[in-house]
């Protein structure tokens, strides 16, 4: 470890479908965050740890902020806002237009509020226009408010995600690592199955019916070089659970064919998937569902 070591925690914040989860995982190299061109994606604070010669980095990707409808919307909100003074830094990743709508402004409130963290204006998707287009976005938002660095990338090409890097670890203080440098993630195995599930049931269900779902990991069992697991995707109307299942399970066995190398990746090892499906009425404006469901709000008083 060098002498000028840095340590520190840095949110990664912006609106659903910026590419907060895209860049992450590209960052550590291997997929922890789950990705899919709906809102609401990430539900949780999840915590991923990048280690090099120069520091560590352990960033927290939060759920997109937005206005909420019910009480699992309440709490991502507060998982999003709660991240933005906990940390050494605020990675804050925008889409490149010039239009600055109601959902920016409510962060660049939130993100003025931040005192003594430094906030890095990221502008992602870099490989969707033109390199003369930037400078307008960078002139857009630097009339906002004052960034300590604007840094321009593509998450999903990994162009500018090196200097990026670079300048993170200028910003953090001086300090010992905190996690061992072989850790990638505090993210209990279970926790990481169960949302890969819950990621490839938003890529194959309809719009209306991903938001009202949860997945839960009711068993993991290892045996030499096979893990056996059931799983239950819990809805919250008796029609969703149809279309789950789907026409003599068809959809059921879809979601869970394509999750199962993603799981297996991940484990290291052949995995034997079998997925229930429950109906929970109205369990996101449920205090006891949502905490047997993973979204307790007694964690954001940590």
């Amino acid at each position: 470890m060098s002498d000028n070591y840095k340590a520190g925690f840095v949110s990664i914040i912006g609106r659903p479908n910026v590419g907060k989860s895209t860049l992450m995982n590209y960052i550590i190299g291997q997929k922890i965050a789950i990705t899919s061109n709906k809102p609401q994606t990430t539900r949780n604070r999840i915590r991923t740890v990048y280690t090099c010669d120069r520091g560590q980095i352990v960033f927290v990707d939060t759920p997109g902020i937005h206005k909420s409808k019910n009480k699992l919307g309440d709490y991502m909100v507060s998982v999003a806002r709660k991240s933005i003074v906990d940390v050494d830094a605020v990675i804050w990743i925008v889409e490149p237009t010039t239009y600055i709508g109601a959902g920016e402004l409510s962060i660049i409130e939130e993100l003025k509020k931040a005192k003594d963290v430094a906030i890095f204006l990221v502008i992602n998707k870099m490989d969707t226009i033109k390199k003369d287009e930037v400078l307008a976005v960078i002139d857009t938002y630097s009339k906002q408010m004052e960034f300590a660095e604007i840094i321009p990338v593509s998450a999903k090409t990994g162009k500018g995600v090196p200097e990026l890097i670079d300048c993170l670890l200028d910003y953090l203080p001086e300090g010992d690592a905190f996690f061992d440098e072989d850790t990638i993630t505090d993210q209990p195995e279970r926790q990481i199955v169960a949302e890969l599930i819950r990621e490839k049931a938003l890529w194959c269900l309809e719009d209306e019916i991903p938001h009202g779902i949860a997945v839960t990991i009711e068993s993991m069992n290892f045996d030499k070089k096979l893990c056996s697991i059931d799983a239950t995707i819990v809805c919250e109307r008796e029609s969703h659970k149809g279309i789950i299942i789907g026409k003599n399970g068809s959809m059921l066995k879809k979601i869970g064919s394509l999750a199962r190398p993603d799981i297996e990746d991940m484990l290291e090892m052949k995995v034997f998937l079998q997925l229930w499906v429950k109906v929970r009425k109205d369990w996101r404006d449920s205090d006891l569902l949502m905490k047997n469901y993973g979204y307790n709000p007694k964690d954001l008083q940590e």
